[in-house]
């Protein structure tokens, strides 16, 4: 590896808006330094899996449906 083209890499701490905080290695500011996250795992849907919706604009979904319907993707 090239010498000192790397940021440096140090221990953050990481709060999250439900008050909780860990430390993680980063290279976000400088060694001790705070991040505050705008989201967290109890509520945020990409740890909790949330209910996402999927909206047929124009009939897009209904016409894929319509012709890959016949398709069976199961192994024999």
């Amino acid at each position: 590896m090239k010498a000192d083209i790397h940021p440096e890499y140090h221990f953050i701490k990481v709060t999250q808006t439900d008050g909780s905080s860990y430390v993680t290695r980063s290279t976000y500011g400088k060694e001790g330094d705070s991040l505050n996250l705008d989201i967290d795992n109890k509520t945020h849907p990409a740890w909790t899996g949330g209910t996402q919706q999927l909206l047929d604009r124009g009939g897009r979904l209904s016409r894929f449906n319509n012709k890959f319907a016949g398709l069976s993707f199961s192994k024999k």
